[in-house]
């Protein structure tokens, strides 16, 4: 992907391109957009407990304590976490 990006910039014309640089210009830009959509969220206290494989209680806890705050967005009664990132963080901390 990297190669991609050096070869061709956005004043490339698409007549100048081979086929085999269109797909792989293609393939490149479909791979990234799958690395987007692969995140994955677990949503409310439940689903902390489920994801750490604890109480809803001790979810609490380790919400409270601060150690996933990078990973946690909160509106109002609403909780979203990063699933990955969650995991990363807490494994960092232990």
């Amino acid at each position: 992907m990297i190669g991609i990006e050096r070869r061709f910039s956005d004043d490339t014309r698409l007549i100048d391109l081979t086929v085999g640089d269109l797909k792989e210009l293609i393939t490149s830009l479909i791979s990234k957009i799958k690395q987007i959509e692969e995140k994955r969220y677990v949503y409310g206290l439940q689903g902390l407990a489920d994801l750490l494989h604890c109480t809803k209680r001790y979810a609490s806890k380790i919400k409270s304590s601060g150690i996933l705050d990078e990973a946690i967005k909160q509106r109002g009664r609403t909780i979203v976490i990063d699933h990955d990132l969650a995991l990363e963080l807490f494994g960092k901390q232990n």
